[in-house]
């Protein structure tokens, strides 16, 4: 008996697997994919065991269900069976945008404990920000054992079902828009002659340090943007800029986008 199965293991499947495996013996974790190789050569690097989609239903405790929204309904359907023959306690943890904790446990065919998160791909570092909710069958020790061996992922938040997608929005799709804000901070120094590396390891550090100064001090980001913005100084010209060419406008408009597609994969 497994604890933990991943049916799936993409970018996002493999990047919890590989942070599972730091919260709890790897042993311990079944991986599967329809591409059973791949599987395989993850399980290998972890120190994970590889099978099928039909043991990890059969033998895992808390079975990740990691492919795409639309491929959901063919993956569980011939797995219906085996779920039904269970006779000891699982739960099925779905991280598909746009799915919702009903239409998992319809696809499934039973009334089963599903846990719905939201990850974003930094979890494989620890650095992670993880949505969730779950079932009325999921009991609070199982939630308890969940938050345990998830806590190798980051930050872990439970919050209503219907505010998921909201946050998916935000933080799940949010590294693609700061890699590439930190790519644009890193092209504009190199502009101004500092060779391309410098430019990745002060953007990059500049970001980690400003979000840490808003998790760890409690304070508004407008009020810290104002300590750093001397009256008539260059970060303030730098400021000016920024909003002249819509920055906020841009951040928002992504977050929006993000949300109405997910809202558009539900039809």
């Amino acid at each position: 008996m497994n604890t933990v199965g991943f049916i799936g293991c993409g970018n996002m499947g493999s990047a919890i697997a590989t942070a599972v495996a730091k919260a709890i013996e790897p042993s311990q974790i079944l991986l599967a994919n329809k591409t059973a190789s791949k599987a395989e050569a993850l399980a290998a690097s972890l120190g994970c065991q590889a099978g099928s989609n039909a043991k990890a239903a059969e033998n895992c405790t808390y079975i990740f269900l990691g492919v795409k929204p639309q491929m959901m309904a063919d993956m569980l359907t011939p797995l219906q069976p085996v779920l039904r023959e269970r006779t000891d306690a699982f739960v099925l943890v779905t991280m598909a945008a746009g799915l919702t904790i009903a239409d998992i446990q319809a696809m499934a065919d039973g009334s089963y404990p599903v846990i719905r998160i939201m990850p974003n791909t930094p979890v494989a570092i620890g650095q992670g920000m993880i949505q969730a909710c779950a079932s009325p069958e999921v009991t609070e020790c199982t939630l308890a054992e969940f938050q345990m061996f998830m806590k190798e992922c980051g930050r872990l938040d439970f919050l209503p079902e219907h505010l998921i997608d909201a946050a998916s929005a935000l933080s799940g799709c949010g590294p693609a828009y700061v890699y590439l804000f930190l790519e644009a901070l890193a092209d504009g120094a190199v502009e101004c002659g500092l060779p391309r590396q410098k430019a990745y390891e002060y953007a990059s550090q500049t970001l980690i340090g400003a979000a840490s100064m808003v998790l760890e001090t409690g304070r508004h980001p407008g009020e810290l943007k104002d300590a750093v913005c001397s009256p008539g100084g260059t970060t303030i010209a730098g400021v000016h800029a920024l909003e002249r060419d819509g920055l906020r406008n841009a951040a928002m408009d992504a977050v929006k986008a993000a949300y109405d597609r997910t809202a558009a994969l539900k039809k």
